[in-house]
Formats: structure tokens, C-alpha cells, sequence
């Protein structure tokens, strides 16, 4: 799909992987509305949702989600299932109920010379496929956006409407804003090849690259500069 004078919606546009993405399409010509708690708006919300695909969508990109590091048997004992819960809303229900919303939208379009009608990308995380001890909401979560990926792009295939997810690895965002440079830069020398932490404008380079090529379907793309995770 070409991007120039697409309707665009971001989940998480307003910070980190989300931002820069946002950057990207506008860059390409793009127009792009913005979905964030931090203006007020909630994924689970079907009026906010539903806002931003007023006008129609031809391209959405699911990057809403909250991350956890919490043991299920801590030294305080059990976690709390609202935890566990809280995680499992944002990152699994957050994510399908904009699909299901913005792909009832895309239906209504024409579609290009292709038949393509629109374009749906995730964010996963390789914690889905190398979850690390702490991290069970978490890995689930984005264990579950990986797995919808393929039934979701087998269904719409009818439709002209791609499903793609990206899984990215250690990559150099708000989440590790609270570390030390130093610590920072010791997780980046764990990453076989670039020898560093991913940046956000790889993410969104990706993001336009699933978005331009047609044959990208049902697939969750690890960005990970060839890293897999240990226990801890």
C-alpha cells in the first residue's frame, strides 16, 4: 500500500515506538491521528476508538501498551490477579478492540488496483517467544497479540486487509528512561549484532516498510539485532 494521502490511526503515537512512527508516516505523507492516555483516550474505550477512525482508515498501527516486572510468587507472596489482569486488558483487549473497530472500517473502502483495503500492524515484544522470570503478564500479553496475527490475517484475507506484527527486543524507549546510562549500556553490548539497544525510528521504519510491501501477511517480525533472552 502506498502511504502519500492515507488515513492513518497510532495507539501509543504520543511517546516512544508510537511517536516515532507517527514521524515516519507523516514524513511519507501520511495523514495521522493519534490514539494515548496521555491525551485523555483509553483503547478500551469504544468512543475513543471510534473518534479516531471517524473519516475512515486505511492504516492501522496498534502500538498501546503497559509492561510489567513483577514475580507471580514474590517476596510479599502471590501476585495480585489484578495485576496479572490489568496487563492482559491493555495489551490483549486494548489491541483486538481496535481491530475489530478499525477493520469494520477498512471493509467500507474501495480498495486499490490490488483489492488491498487497509492495513493492520501490532507490537508484540520477543518477550512472547523469551520471556524472562518476572515477566508472566507480560509474556502473556504479547504472547497473545503474536498468536491472533495469523487467524486475524487468514480472516480478512477475504476482505483485502494484511495483518502483520512486529516483536521488537531491547530497543531504547521510555521504558529504560529510569535506568543509568551505564546499565543502559550494558544491555546494549548483549545484542549480537548491532552491538547496542534498538531506536524507535528502526520500529517505524519497519512499520512503513510492512505497510509498502503487499506480500507482508499473518507474520510477527522479530526486530532484535539477533538477541534471545535468558532467564533473567
Amino acid at each position: 500500500m502506498q502511504i502519500a494521502g492515507k488515513r492513518v490511526l497510532v495507539t501509543g503515537g504520543a511517546s516512544g515506538l508510537g511517536a516515532a512512527t507517527v514521524a515516519e508516516l507523516r514524513a511519507a505523507g501520511a495523514e495521522v491521528r493519534v490514539l494515548d492516555r496521555a491525551l485523555g483516550q483509553d483503547v478500551l474505550r469504544d468512543e475513543d476508538v471510534t473518534a479516531g477512525l471517524a473519516g475512515g482508515v486505511d492504516i492501522v498501527v496498534n502500538c498501546a501498551g503497559v509492561a510489567t516486572a513483577q514475580r507471580t510468587v514474590g517476596r510479599e507472596g502471590p501476585m495480585a490477579l489484578e495485576d496479572f489482569a490489568r496487563v492482559m486488558r491493555v495489551n490483549v483487549l486494548g489491541t483486538f478492540n481496535v481491530i475489530r473497530l478499525a477493520a469494520a472500517a477498512m471493509m467500507e473502502n474501495l480498495g486499490d488496483e490490488g483489492g488491498e483495503r487497509g492495513v493492520i500492524v501490532n507490537t508484540a515484544s520477543i518477550a512472547a517467544f523469551d520471556g524472562q522470570i518476572g515477566q508472566a503478564a507480560y509474556a502473556a500479553s504479547k504472547a497473545a497479540v503474536a498468536g491472533m496475527t495469523l487467524p486475524l490475517a487468514r480472516e480478512f484475507a477475504r476482505v483485502g486487509i494484511r495483518v502483520v506484527t512486529i516483536a521488537p527486543g531491547l530497543m531504547d524507549t521510555a521504558m529504560l528512561d529510569g535506568l543509568p546510562a551505564t546499565v543502559k549500556g550494558e544491555l546494549g553490548r548483549t545484542v549480537p549484532f548491532p552491538n547496542r539497544l534498538g531506536e524507535a525510528a528502526e520500529f517505524a521504519r519497519l512499520v512503513r516498510h510492512v505497510v509498502e510491501n503487499s506480500y507482508l501477511n499473518g507474520e510477527t517480525i522479530r526486530l532484535d539485532g539477533a538477541i534471545r533472552l535468558g532467564p533473567k
